[in-house]
Protein backbone atom coordinates (compact mmCIF):
# COMPACT_ATOMS: atom_id res chain seq x y z
CA UNK A 1 0.00 0.00 0.00
CA UNK A 2 1.72 3.11 -1.06
CA UNK A 3 1.16 6.59 -3.46
CA UNK A 4 -1.68 7.50 -0.63
CA UNK A 5 -3.56 4.61 -1.17
CA UNK A 6 -5.23 3.49 1.72
CA UNK A 7 -5.92 -0.25 2.21
CA UNK A 8 -9.91 -0.98 1.72
CA UNK A 9 -9.91 -2.51 5.16
CA UNK A 10 -9.24 0.89 6.65
CA UNK A 11 -11.48 2.70 5.18
CA UNK A 12 -14.67 0.28 6.00
CA UNK A 13 -13.51 -0.35 9.48
CA UNK A 14 -13.45 3.47 10.72
CA UNK A 15 -16.00 4.58 8.02
CA UNK A 16 -18.87 2.03 8.66
CA UNK A 17 -18.05 -0.43 11.46
CA UNK A 18 -16.51 1.21 14.13
CA UNK A 19 -16.82 4.60 16.07
CA UNK A 20 -13.13 5.00 17.70
CA UNK A 21 -13.90 7.82 19.75
CA UNK A 22 -16.51 5.86 21.69
CA UNK A 23 -13.80 3.04 22.19
CA UNK A 24 -11.62 5.33 23.81
CA UNK A 25 -13.84 6.92 25.70
CA UNK A 26 -16.55 3.78 27.05
CA UNK A 27 -14.34 1.12 26.82
CA UNK A 28 -12.06 0.09 30.05
CA UNK A 29 -8.93 -0.28 27.77
CA UNK A 30 -9.91 2.44 25.46
CA UNK A 31 -10.29 4.95 28.88
CA UNK A 32 -6.89 3.61 30.45
CA UNK A 33 -5.38 3.94 26.71
CA UNK A 34 -6.32 7.90 26.75
CA UNK A 35 -5.66 8.65 29.67
CA UNK A 36 -2.10 7.61 29.47
CA UNK A 37 -1.52 9.00 26.27
CA UNK A 38 -2.13 12.19 27.88
CA UNK A 39 -0.07 11.57 30.48
CA UNK A 40 2.69 11.06 28.55
CA UNK A 41 2.26 13.47 26.19
CA UNK A 42 1.42 16.40 29.00
CA UNK A 43 5.45 15.62 30.12
CA UNK A 44 6.80 16.58 26.73
CA UNK A 45 4.78 19.13 25.16
CA UNK A 46 5.72 22.61 24.91
CA UNK A 47 4.03 25.49 26.75
CA UNK A 48 0.99 27.19 25.82
CA UNK A 49 0.03 28.60 23.21
CA UNK A 50 1.68 26.55 20.64
CA UNK A 51 0.72 25.12 17.49
CA UNK A 52 -0.05 21.26 16.95
CA UNK A 53 -0.75 19.12 14.08
CA UNK A 54 -3.03 16.06 15.06
CA UNK A 55 -2.26 13.64 11.64
CA UNK A 56 -4.92 10.75 11.35
CA UNK A 57 -6.87 12.52 14.26
CA UNK A 58 -9.58 10.68 14.45
CA UNK A 59 -12.55 12.25 15.80
CA UNK A 60 -10.90 14.84 17.21
CA UNK A 61 -10.76 12.67 21.29
CA UNK A 62 -6.72 14.12 21.46
CA UNK A 63 -7.71 17.17 20.06
CA UNK A 64 -10.27 17.99 22.31
CA UNK A 65 -7.88 17.73 25.72
CA UNK A 66 -5.09 19.41 23.54
CA UNK A 67 -7.55 22.72 22.95
CA UNK A 68 -9.11 22.78 26.06
CA UNK A 69 -5.17 22.56 27.89
CA UNK A 70 -4.21 25.80 25.70
CA UNK A 71 -2.81 24.58 22.41
CA UNK A 72 -3.78 25.71 18.45
CA UNK A 73 -4.60 22.04 16.62
CA UNK A 74 -5.07 21.30 13.28
CA UNK A 75 -6.25 18.05 12.26
CA UNK A 76 -6.30 16.21 9.46
CA UNK A 77 -7.63 12.14 8.72
CA UNK A 78 -8.02 9.88 5.56
CA UNK A 79 -11.75 9.08 6.95
CA UNK A 80 -14.23 11.69 5.79
CA UNK A 81 -16.30 10.76 8.93
CA UNK A 82 -13.47 11.52 11.10
CA UNK A 83 -12.77 14.94 9.53
CA UNK A 84 -16.70 15.52 9.97
CA UNK A 85 -16.98 14.62 13.39
CA UNK A 86 -13.46 16.21 14.10
CA UNK A 87 -14.66 19.69 12.83
CA UNK A 88 -16.36 20.14 15.94
CA UNK A 89 -13.35 20.19 18.00
CA UNK A 90 -10.93 21.97 15.98
CA UNK A 91 -10.30 23.11 12.27
CA UNK A 92 -10.00 19.41 10.40
CA UNK A 93 -9.28 18.34 6.88
CA UNK A 94 -8.92 15.15 4.74
CA UNK A 95 -5.27 14.17 4.69
CA UNK A 96 -2.29 11.44 4.22
CA UNK A 97 0.51 11.09 6.83
CA UNK A 98 2.72 10.65 3.75
CA UNK A 99 2.18 13.31 2.36
CA UNK A 100 1.25 16.62 4.28
CA UNK A 101 -0.40 19.96 3.35
CA UNK A 102 2.31 22.09 5.55
CA UNK A 103 5.21 24.44 5.20
CA UNK A 104 8.18 23.06 6.74
CA UNK A 105 8.64 24.24 9.89
CA UNK A 106 5.68 25.45 10.81
CA UNK A 107 4.31 23.36 13.65
CA UNK A 108 5.05 23.37 17.54
CA UNK A 109 4.33 19.62 17.72
CA UNK A 110 3.41 16.90 15.05
CA UNK A 111 1.59 13.97 16.41
CA UNK A 112 0.57 11.03 14.88
CA UNK A 113 -1.05 8.73 17.09
CA UNK A 114 -2.15 6.24 14.71
CA UNK A 115 -1.56 6.61 11.30
CA UNK A 116 2.07 3.95 11.78
CA UNK A 117 -0.59 1.21 12.75
CA UNK A 118 -2.01 1.11 9.31
CA UNK A 119 1.01 1.47 7.31
CA UNK A 120 2.70 -2.54 6.81
CA UNK A 121 4.94 -1.33 4.26
CA UNK A 122 7.93 0.16 5.81
CA UNK A 123 8.48 3.33 2.97
CA UNK A 124 5.33 4.20 3.92
CA UNK A 125 5.82 4.69 7.25
CA UNK A 126 9.49 6.22 6.64
CA UNK A 127 7.27 8.89 4.74
CA UNK A 128 5.39 9.40 7.21
CA UNK A 129 7.72 10.10 9.81
CA UNK A 130 9.75 12.06 7.23
CA UNK A 131 7.24 14.16 6.81
CA UNK A 132 5.94 14.91 10.52
CA UNK A 133 10.26 15.74 10.92
CA UNK A 134 9.54 18.40 7.86
CA UNK A 135 6.85 20.38 9.20
CA UNK A 136 7.67 20.31 12.66
CA UNK A 137 10.27 23.43 14.15
CA UNK A 138 13.49 22.60 15.16
CA UNK A 139 13.31 21.50 18.74
CA UNK A 140 9.92 20.63 18.07
CA UNK A 141 8.27 17.41 19.05
CA UNK A 142 7.17 14.37 17.10
CA UNK A 143 4.79 11.83 19.07
CA UNK A 144 3.97 8.79 17.09
CA UNK A 145 2.06 5.78 18.68
CA UNK A 146 1.99 2.00 17.63
CA UNK A 147 0.29 -1.34 18.01
CA UNK A 148 2.68 -3.60 20.09
CA UNK A 149 3.64 -6.30 18.79
CA UNK A 150 2.04 -8.73 21.39
CA UNK A 151 -0.90 -6.66 21.83
CA UNK A 152 -3.08 -9.60 19.98
CA UNK A 153 -1.61 -12.78 22.36
CA UNK A 154 -3.03 -11.04 25.43
CA UNK A 155 -6.10 -9.34 23.50
CA UNK A 156 -7.13 -12.84 22.40
CA UNK A 157 -6.65 -14.31 25.98
CA UNK A 158 -9.29 -11.71 27.28
CA UNK A 159 -11.77 -12.78 24.66
CA UNK A 160 -11.24 -16.50 26.41
CA UNK A 161 -10.75 -17.98 22.96
CA UNK A 162 -7.38 -17.79 22.36
CA UNK A 163 -6.98 -21.53 23.18
CA UNK A 164 -8.87 -22.49 19.55
CA UNK A 165 -6.86 -23.67 16.59
CA UNK A 166 -8.50 -21.23 14.67
CA UNK A 167 -7.37 -18.18 16.45
CA UNK A 168 -3.73 -19.78 17.71
CA UNK A 169 -3.23 -19.82 13.83
CA UNK A 170 -4.22 -16.35 13.20
CA UNK A 171 -2.39 -14.76 16.25
CA UNK A 172 0.92 -17.07 15.13
CA UNK A 173 0.90 -15.24 11.66
CA UNK A 174 0.67 -11.96 13.48
CA UNK A 175 3.57 -12.78 15.94
CA UNK A 176 5.78 -14.24 12.72
CA UNK A 177 4.62 -11.66 10.27
CA UNK A 178 3.65 -7.67 12.23
CA UNK A 179 1.40 -7.97 9.95
CA UNK A 180 -2.33 -8.12 10.46
CA UNK A 181 -4.40 -8.89 7.21
CA UNK A 182 -7.90 -7.23 7.80
CA UNK A 183 -9.90 -9.88 9.76
CA UNK A 184 -12.35 -7.91 11.85
CA UNK A 185 -9.87 -5.11 11.72
CA UNK A 186 -7.97 -3.76 9.32
CA UNK A 187 -4.61 -4.28 7.63
CA UNK A 188 -2.11 -3.08 10.30
CA UNK A 189 1.62 -2.93 11.77
CA UNK A 190 2.26 -4.81 14.89
CA UNK A 191 5.79 -2.89 16.09
CA UNK A 192 8.23 -3.81 18.69
CA UNK A 193 9.22 -0.82 20.81
CA UNK A 194 13.22 -0.97 19.33
CA UNK A 195 12.12 -1.13 16.18
CA UNK A 196 9.55 1.58 16.65
CA UNK A 197 12.40 3.82 17.99
CA UNK A 198 14.86 3.04 15.30
CA UNK A 199 12.10 4.43 12.72
CA UNK A 200 12.06 7.64 14.80
CA UNK A 201 15.83 8.19 14.22
CA UNK A 202 16.20 7.06 10.66
CA UNK A 203 13.43 10.18 10.45
CA UNK A 204 16.41 12.10 11.78
CA UNK A 205 14.53 12.93 14.96
CA UNK A 206 16.67 12.96 18.37
CA UNK A 207 16.45 12.23 21.95
CA UNK A 208 13.95 9.39 21.21
CA UNK A 209 11.95 7.79 23.89
CA UNK A 210 9.35 4.63 23.73
CA UNK A 211 6.94 3.84 26.38
CA UNK A 212 4.58 1.44 26.85
CA UNK A 213 0.80 3.14 27.16
CA UNK A 214 -1.23 1.14 29.08
CA UNK A 215 1.22 -0.91 30.47
CA UNK A 216 1.40 -4.51 31.61
CA UNK A 217 -1.69 -4.72 33.49
CA UNK A 218 -4.15 -3.08 30.64
CA UNK A 219 -5.33 -7.20 29.74
CA UNK A 220 -6.74 -7.95 33.14
CA UNK A 221 -9.17 -4.55 32.60
CA UNK A 222 -10.24 -6.10 29.59
CA UNK A 223 -10.51 -9.43 30.62
CA UNK A 224 -13.18 -8.16 33.46
CA UNK A 225 -15.20 -6.15 31.20
CA UNK A 226 -15.44 -9.26 29.00
CA UNK A 227 -16.88 -11.29 31.98
CA UNK A 228 -20.44 -10.95 33.48
CA UNK A 229 -20.94 -8.31 36.20
CA UNK A 230 -20.21 -4.85 36.66
CA UNK A 231 -16.63 -4.74 34.90
CA UNK A 232 -13.78 -3.41 36.02
CA UNK A 233 -13.87 -1.04 39.38
CA UNK A 234 -12.06 2.49 39.27
CA UNK A 235 -9.50 0.79 41.89
CA UNK A 236 -8.71 -1.70 39.48
CA UNK A 237 -8.01 0.76 36.66
CA UNK A 238 -6.34 3.03 39.27
CA UNK A 239 -3.64 0.12 39.79
CA UNK A 240 -3.25 -0.91 36.18
CA UNK A 241 -2.39 3.13 35.36
CA UNK A 242 -0.14 2.72 38.47
CA UNK A 243 1.83 -0.62 36.88
CA UNK A 244 2.09 1.56 33.53
CA UNK A 245 3.90 3.89 35.23
CA UNK A 246 5.91 1.41 37.68
CA UNK A 247 7.10 -0.46 34.68
CA UNK A 248 8.13 2.95 32.47
CA UNK A 249 12.43 2.34 34.12
CA UNK A 250 11.89 -1.76 32.30
CA UNK A 251 12.39 -1.36 28.81
CA UNK A 252 11.56 -5.50 28.35
CA UNK A 253 8.08 -4.52 29.83
CA UNK A 254 6.96 -2.88 27.00
CA UNK A 255 6.13 -6.12 25.20
CA UNK A 256 3.24 -6.74 27.49
CA UNK A 257 1.36 -3.06 26.76
CA UNK A 258 -1.21 -2.58 24.08
CA UNK A 259 0.12 0.31 22.61
CA UNK A 260 3.89 2.34 22.48
CA UNK A 261 4.16 5.63 22.19
CA UNK A 262 7.66 7.25 21.17
CA UNK A 263 8.61 10.81 21.10
CA UNK A 264 11.33 12.71 20.09
CA UNK A 265 12.57 16.02 18.70
CA UNK A 266 13.43 17.70 15.73
CA UNK A 267 17.34 18.87 15.98
CA UNK A 268 17.33 22.36 17.28
CA UNK A 269 19.41 25.01 14.43
CA UNK A 270 22.66 25.47 14.75
CA UNK A 271 23.99 28.48 17.05
CA UNK A 272 23.20 31.63 15.03
CA UNK A 273 20.96 29.75 12.38
CA UNK A 274 17.83 31.69 11.60
CA UNK A 275 14.60 29.25 12.98
CA UNK A 276 11.93 29.57 10.46
CA UNK A 277 9.10 30.56 11.70
CA UNK A 278 10.59 31.74 15.39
Amino acid sequence: MSNRELAPSVLRFYGETVNEGSRLRRSADGRLELARTQELLRRFLPPTPARVLDVGGGTGVHAEWLVKDGYEVSLLDPIPRHVEQASAVCPASLGDARDLDAVDDSYDVVQLLGPLYHLPDADDRRKALSEARRVVKPGGLVAAAAINRYASLFEHVTYAHLHTERMQGAISKILRTAVHDGDHFTLAYFHRGEELADELRESGLVDVQVFGIEGPAWSLVKAVEQQPGDGPTDDLIASAMTAARMAEPYPELLAASSHLLAVGRAPASPPGECVSGA
